[in-house]
């Protein structure tokens, strides 16, 4: 029987295929191939998305910096690690400090390994360090910043800020990183297979970028993402606790104080500056020997809301906060593919073991992606996403069903309903879309990993604590 003309092509891996993992932090769904925003550029994103294969439903694990990257790295959703939060680093945790991370299977196949930037929450500590990559690159440090920031939020932290800032894109830790890499990509010449991790910070607050990305979107003419007032009337209560009281500002103050059109310039320009230094890296592989024997998959953590439900920021279970970009290309990766399929971005490690013919590592939650490589409507389970325990989300190609710790309940119909706006979880109608759905729901979940904090929220005696004080009074308006 003759195999199809892609299944022909994909069996052509090697184990010499090198990789490049770029990682994007706090992307949503705003680049141009996704259409999240009508006015976003994003043209070199655009570009691997047409030489390649881009995944239109992707879905992060949590919507979290560590803990997403954690189920990334690792290959395990938060419910089989514990790793919910901001802490811990996954290897202070005995049970955990054995686990074959993606670089360490891509090293016990020979390869060279280098980590710039954040593809981990942040570089792993010193003593873990040697064992995960052989080469370090700058860490993301989101700076520079300036003596005083330029919008007076309601919370003090420096990172909660958006502005024209630096003067040029040269001054930003980004671009530092992104030179890095190109530098690496130039000079790497002995012949030995790499994998290549390259993690930038924007458009992660603070969102600054320099007078030219500005320009891309004059204030006059900018567009602000859909919003429907008293959207939150028909949510439960309890999603609240999800993100009770943050840095981010509430729309609220957004429009009292009349940031929200320049919060939204901002995160955009980011994103145009973010694009511009993902082109930098890929014009360095396209000029180097390795441009027809590297596989280059492009990934964000998590989402981010830019007002959408009346918040900004991410900690939700919606698609703003779930829905994350996700391309893959490569000399034998079909380009020009859209799969409407759900995915996940823990399968990314299975997937990039399996395409450059690595062994197998046991205990990975994630499925290769490999026969939607193939072919592009083949079916696909739900995707999860985690947000502490007990709060999940899943995510067909029609439907987002979430359930909370508490046992209330949403279901959205994203044929008719693609904002997210009627939760029809009680319609009679919908009943058996709920039971489905209800089954990929994890069946097991894993506690709170010992050292686990920074949105953090927790059940004590049956009352509810969010960063360990108990949830009560208003700030889940402030």
């Amino acid at each position: 029987m003759k195999l199809p003309v892609l299944s022909l092509l994909l069996a052509g891996f090697a184990s010499a295929q090198n990789v490049l993992l770029i990682g994007v932090d706090d992307l949503n769904d705003w680049i141009g191939c996704l259409g999240g925003h009508p006015q976003v550029q994003t043209p070199n994103m655009d570009r691997l998305a047409r030489s390649g294969t881009l995944f239109s439903n992707a879905h992060t694990q949590a919507s979290l910096c560590n803990s997403s990257r954690t189920a990334l790295m690792t290959g395990r959703r938060p419910t089989t690690t514990g790793v919910y939060n901001l802490a811990p680093w996954f290897r202070s945790v005995p049970e955990l400090r054995d686990l074959v991370s993606l670089p360490q299977a891509f090293r016990r196949a020979d390869y060279r390994t280098a980590l710039g930037g954040k593809i981990y929450h942040v570089f792993p500590p010193k003593k873990d360090r040697a064992a995960e990559f052989d080469e370090y690159g700058p860490p993301c440090t989101f700076g520079p910043f300036p003596a005083k920031k330029i919008v007076d939020t309601p919370s003090p932290a420096k990172l909660v800020d958006w502005g024209v800032f630096p003067e040029k894109d040269e001054q930003q830790n980004d671009y530092e990183i992104a030179s890095w890499a190109v530098e690496y990509l130039s000079a790497k010449s002995d012949g030995v297979p790499f994998f290549l991790g390259v993690g930038f910070g924007r458009p992660h607050v603070p969102c600054y970028a320099s007078q030219e990305w500005f320009d891309l979107y004059p204030i006059e003419t900018l567009q602000l993402p859909p919003w429907l007032e008293n959207d939150r009337e028909d949510v439960p209560e309890f999603e609240w606790y999800l993100h009770w009281r943050l840095p981010e500002p509430r729309l609220p103050w957004l429009k009292e104080s009349g940031q929200w059109k320049p919060l939204v310039q901002a995160y955009l320009a980011s994103t145009s500056f973010v694009d511009s230094q993902v082109g930098r890296v890929l014009d360095a592989l396209r000029k180097s020997p390795h441009a027809d024997n590297t596989i280059v998959v492009l990934f964000s953590d998590h989402g981010w809301h830019l007002g959408e439900k009346d918040i900004s920021g991410k900690n939700t279970l919606w698609e703003r906060s779930t829905h994350v970009p996700l391309i893959m290309s490569g000399p034998k990766i079909p380009a020009g593919q859209k799969c409407a399929e759900p995915v996940e971005l823990v399968d990314i490690y299975p997937t990039l073991v399996d395409l450059c013919g690595l062994d197998a590592v046991d205990g990975l939650d994630g499925l290769s992606l490999r026969p939607q490589l193939e072919d592009v409507s083949t079916s696909r389970r739900p995707a999860v996403t985690t947000q502490n325990p007990g709060n999940h989300s899943v995510r067909d190609r029609r439907w987002r069903y979430i359930r909370y710790a508490d046992g209330s309940e949403e279901l959205y119909d994203h044929e008719s309903d693609p904002n997210e706006w009627r939760n029809v979880v009680d319609d009679p109608a919908n009943r058996k879309a709920v039971e489905r759905l209800r089954e990929s729901l994890p069946k097991k979940e894993a506690k709170h990993v010992k050292g686990s904090g920074g949105r953090i929220l927790e059940n004590r005696d049956g009352e509810w604590y969010w960063e360990g004080k108990p949830i009560k009074g208003t700030e889940r308006t402030e």
